[in-house]
C-alpha cells in the first residue's frame, strides 16, 4: 500500500539518511541486494538466513567464473561484487543463469568496496558498450551472458576493467515487480519525468510499485538519451529500494522484513562463495557508513556509434577506461565517483 504520510521532500530525505546508523547502513554493503538478505540483526536473523537459504539460487565456482589463468590477481583488501540483472527470454520457469541460451544482462553494475571499508561505489556499465568478448571480438557487452553464460560475462567485465570480481549477484527482472511490492512501494526521486504504457512518471518524488516500478527501469524510447537515463533511472529505483529496506519501518516490522528476504530470494542468483555469513561479514564490515558514503555513477563513454555491422552501440572512451582501470586498481574509485565527470 502507499504511504501517503511519509512522501518525503529531498531536504527531509537527505536528513534522514544522515540519522541512519551503524548496523541498517551496513546492510547496504554486500551486493546492495545480497547484504540486505544476510541481515544479521537483532531477533530473527536465523529465521532470515534461513528464508535465504530456502530460496536463493547458488552456483558452483565452475559456472560463475572463468578459469584461474585467465583472471586478474585478487585485490589486495577492496571487494568487487558484479550484479546484473538478468534479460530473461525463457519462460519464468526456465532461468538458466548459469549457461549460454537466450539470456542478455539488461543491467550490469560494478559495487566496489574499498579495503579500508569508508563507502561504496556503484559503477553502472552500459549494456550496449562496444568492447571485446573473448573468443567473440567486438560485440556488446550484454552479449556476453548469452554467449557464454555467466563465466564469459565475468571474464568480459575482468578484462575490460582490469581487476579481479570477487562476488556476483544475479536477480532476474521480474523480482523488481515482488520486490517493491513486498516493501509496500519506494520513493525514487525521479530525474526526467517521461510518460509509459499511459503512465505519467513526474519530476521528483515518486511511489513505485509492482508493475510501475518494472516498467519505470525499462523505458529508454521515451528519453532523447535513451539508454543513458535509462540506466539513471535504474540507479535511482536500486537507492529507493535500498532507502526503503533500511528504514525503521521495514526493520522494525519482523513480518514485513521477512516478506521483502522472502521475496528478493527468490529471484536472486549468487556464487556459492557468497554465503550468508560472508554478506554478514561484509556488511558489518561497513557499519559505519552512512548513505552519503554510497555512490552512483555511470562508467563514462564516448558517446553512441554504429558498428561495422550496423549496430546501435556505445563506444568506449579509452582516456576514461584508462583512468577507471586506475582507480580500480589503486583503491580510490570513491574519488572518480566524485568526480563532475561521473554521471549520476
Amino acid at each position: 500500500m502507499p504511504h501517503a504520510d511519509s512522501a518525503p521532500t529531498r531536504a527531509t530525505t537527505r536528513r534522514g539518511r544522515r540519522r541512519r546508523r551503524a548496523v541498517r547502513r551496513g546492510l547496504i554493503a554486500a551486493a546492495v541486494v545480497v547484504a540486505l538478505l544476510a541481515s544479521a540483526v537483532g531477533a530473527g536473523a536465523l529465521l532470515l538466513r534461513s528464508e535465504v537459504t530456502k530460496n536463493v539460487t547458488t552456483l558452483p565456482a565452475s559456472q560463475v567464473f572463468p578459469d584461474e589463468a585467465q583472471r586478474p590477481a585478487p585485490s589486495k583488501g577492496a571487494k568487487n561484487i558484479l550484479l546484473l540483472g538478468s534479460d530473461s527470454r525463457q519462460a519464468s520457469d526456465q532461468h538458466d543463469l548459469d549457461g549460454a541460451g537466450g539470456q542478455r544482462s539488461d543491467v550490469m553494475m560494478l559495487a566496489h568496496i574499498p579495503a579500508d571499508r569508508s563507502g561504496v561505489q556503484i559503477m553502472s556499465i552500459m549494456r550496449d558498450t562496444w568492447v571485446d568478448v573473448p573468443g567473440h571480438g567486438q560485440a556488446k557487452i550484454n552479449a556476453a551472458l548469452a554467449w557464454g553464460g555467466v563465466p564469459l560475462t565475468v571474464r568480459t567485465v575482468e578484462n575490460l576493467l582490469g581487476v579481479r570480481i570477487d562476488h556476483v549477484a544475479i536477480i532476474d527482472f521480474a523480482g523488481v515487480e515482488g520486490i517493491t511490492t513486498a516493501l509496500g512501494g519506494v520513493w525514487v526521486d525521479n530525474a526526467m519525468p517521461f510518460t509509459s504504457g499511459g503512465h505519467f512518471f513526474a519530476a521528483g518524488p515518486i511511489e513505485l510499485e509492482g508493475p510501475l516500478a518494472l516498467r519505470y527501469v525499462r523505458e529508454r524510447h521515451a528519453f532523447a538519451t535513451a539508454d543513458y537515463q535509462r540506466v539513471q533511472n535504474q540507479q535511482a529505483l536500486l537507492k529507493g529500494i535500498l532507502d526503503r529496506a533500511v528504514s525503521r519501518d521495514v526493520l522494525g516490522d519482523p513480518r514485513q522484513l521477512l516478506g521483502f528476504v522472502s521475496e528478493t530470494s527468490k529471484y536472486l542468483t549468487v556464487d556459492s562463495g557468497f554465503t550468508t555469513g560472508e554478506a554478514a561479514s561484509l556488511a558489518y564490515s561497513l557499519r559505519g557508513i552512512d548513505g552519503s558514503a554510497i555512490a552512483f555513477f555511470t562508467m563514462p563513454t564516448a558517446g553512441t556509434g554504429t558498428s561495422a555491422d550496423g549496430q546501435s552501440i556505445i563506444r568506449l572512451d579509452p582516456g576514461a577506461l584508462a583512468k577507471v582501470r586506475s582507480a580500480l586498481a589503486g583503491d580510490s574509485l570513491q574519488e572518480l565517483a566524485k568526480s563532475p565527470s561521473a554521471d549520476r
